[in-house]
């Protein structure tokens, strides 16, 4: 199948390779770039399915996401974080930017945090994964939110 679409690729300057999975170990820095550079970040999208029975307790959760969980979500390099439901489906789609430089890293530190997996476990209780073999998303892989392909994208 062909590939029908990819994205323009930046000055040298400006260059990030990325990994070949979304589970893949972080992002290797050109040599032309100094250290004291921020990864320009990489978008990811995933879908979950949320069960009907939850979708107001699911809102009413996330209308006050614990601190701690959105602190330790800044420093692990996550931005620009958005979850979107669809309620003919029951399908929630996660986008964020992640910044650092190193993702396998920073997703274990997420995984270390205890406020983050007693969150984990009260938002998988009203989902349903769609990747075969997932058992929460505290166990990382499979991933409990379903990766998606990115196809198109204007900045």
């Amino acid at each position: 199948m062909s590939q029908l679409w990819s994205p323009a690729v930046p000055a040298a300057s400006q260059l990030w390779i990325p990994p070949s999975s979304p589970t893949a170990a972080g992002w290797a820095r050109s040599s032309t770039l100094s250290s004291r550079n921020r990864a320009p970040g990489r978008r990811f999208a995933q879908i979950v399915k949320l069960k009907p029975e939850f979708v107001d307790k699911y809102k009413q959760v996330h209308a006050a996401v614990w601190p701690e969980v959105l602190l330790q979500i800044k420093h692990c390099n996550i931005r620009d974080y958005s979850i979107f439901h669809d309620p003919g489906t029951g399908i929630l789609f996660a986008s964020f930017r992640y910044v650092g430089y190193d993702y396998e890293g920073d997703m274990e530190k997420m995984r270390e945090n205890s406020k983050v997996r007693e969150w984990w476990r009260l938002t998988d209780s009203f989902q349903e994964s769609l990747v075969p073999g997932a058992k929460d998303s505290e166990s990382g892989e499979p991933s409990w939110w379903k990766p998606v392909e990115e196809v198109f994208y204007q900045p």
